[in-house]
């Protein structure tokens, strides 16, 4: 393997992990289950049975776009929506040692536990004064007057510092599986749309075969979202006899069908974990399921899926970095372009034909904002998969959006940049505005 290859494929495994939960209070379980650790490390009198004391408090501070995207979510198994239990349940039994499945060890005492612990006033989240889109802040004191805090910054899993009774424990860049230089951004890999493509063609099978189990994880939520009751039921409704008549037994349903099963799911507080693609479970359920489904209907064999899957997800993070990891604009708005060149990679689309399939995703559903992370998310799930396989099936006809409409240009790059634009700096007032709708209704 190549440096460049090496390269391509560490930036794979750092951004497409496994998350349990909504990856945004999942990022707040995180920062407490740390300073929890600290207090368990540094207090001599504390065992692992401090985790069930009651004399504690919790104080989450979080940006702008974390309080949005953790007001209105499922939190995993306790029926339950919000930061505040988030916070319990990472006290109670988070292990940082899982990353984003820090509530890997959720059992049934210790959601009670942790319940007891907000029934109790015991957690309080406030909006933290940060220029930053992803921070979180959480301190854990003790009634004996000892603290830990903990931060996490800029990616969901990234604790970059740590405090100990205010003074500074660690401090620097702790995220990552190792492999990846320090700060290191997704726009310093310089990646194009040529490039991800002849990678998905060219690279050893072997070296990307573990993109597969994002089959496996995700396939998973949806056939949990298809058999049980969960959210919006958008998926299982899609997929119903009873609306046959009404959304068909196509594929264009069937895909529809699967990844918004997934997505209710998730957001309702499934227990099984979603695989993600750049911080977000919906991003890559939605990045992948369409493609899945495809493979499913039409019989593709594992290498070729691997394949398709690996153009997918190396698609929505490149567009992805322009954005940043939280911004207005909705995630499903990338992760179903990047499923649209899936589509395309496995009908045997040319370059031309995915560039095609971007711009057409791009002059399309532009502006899709995101209000918070939500059962509701699997509508926009669905909307974002109608639109990806519209996309791939005229950019397989040799139709795509033109260059003197709207902010297409004729250059993929310049076109996927002004995509960021529009949601990093364009929808700055749109974000602010929806925050101050959803805190103060």
């Amino acid at each position: 393997m190549d440096r460049r290859e090496t390269e391509i494929i560490g930036l794979i495994k750092k951004e497409v992990k496994p998350a349990l939960g909504c990856t945004e209070p999942i990022a707040v379980a995180l920062a407490v289950a740390k300073a929890v650790e600290i207090l368990d490390d540094r207090c001599g009198d504390c065992s692992d049975e401090w985790r069930m004391r009651s004399d504690f408090n919790i104080l989450v501070e979080v940006s702008g776009n974390i309080l949005k995207n953790g007001m209105g979510v499922g939190i995993p198994g306790t029926g339950m929506v919000g930061l505040h239990i988030a916070s319990a349940l990472g006290a109670v039994c988070g292990k940082t040692e899982y990353g984003l499945e820090v509530l890997h060890e959720l059992n049934t005492a210790a959601i009670a536990r942790a319940k007891e612990i907000v029934a109790d006033g015991k957690v309080s989240v406030r909006l933290a004064d940060t220029p930053h889109k992803l921070y979180v802040k959480a301190s854990v004191g003790t009634e004996d007057g000892h603290k830990a805090s903990a931060l996490v910054e800029d990616d969901h899993d990234n604790i970059v510092e740590t405090w100990y009774d205010n003074n500074v424990l660690d401090k620097g860049t702790a995220s990552g599986n190792g492999e990846e230089e320090p700060g290191r951004t997704t726009a310093d890999y310089h990646l194009t749309v040529k490039e991800i493509l002849d990678f998905a063609d060219n690279v050893p099978y072997g070296d990307i075969s573990f993109i597969l189990e994002s089959r496996d994880l995700n396939l998973a939520l949806a056939r949990e979202g298809l058999e049980s009751s969960y959210g919006m039921r958008v998926g299982h409704t899609i997929m119903s006899e009873k609306y046959r008549q009404v959304f068909g037994s196509d594929f264009m349903s069937y895909a529809m069908a699967m990844t918004a099963a997934a997505s209710d799911a998730r957001m309702a507080g499934c227990t099984l974990p979603a695989m993600s693609n750049s911080g977000s479970g919906n991003q890559g359920i939605t990045v992948t399921m369409p493609v899945i489904a495809y493979s499913l209907k039409y019989d593709v064999d594992d290498e070729r899926l691997a394949r398709a899957l690996v153009l997918s997800h190396l698609i929505a993070i490149h567009i992805k970095g322009y954005l940043g990891k939280l911004s207005a604009l909705c995630g499903c708005v990338i992760a179903s372009t990047g499923a649209a060149c899936g589509i395309v990679y496995l009908r045997g689309g040319s370059y031309v034909q995915i560039c095609a399939a971007i711009k057409n995703m791009i002059g399309n559903i532009t502006g899709m904002v995101c209000d918070g992370a939500k059962v509701g998310c699997a509508l926009k799930v669905a909307s974002g998969v109608s639109s990806a396989l519209q996309s791939a099936v005229l950019a397989m006809e040799g139709i795509c959006i033109s260059e003197s409409e709207g902010i297409i240009e004729k250059d993929i790059e310049k076109t996927i940049r002004n995509l960021g634009e529009i949601g990093s700096k364009g929808m700055q007032t749109t974000d602010n505005m929806i925050l101050d709708i959803m805190v103060c209704k």
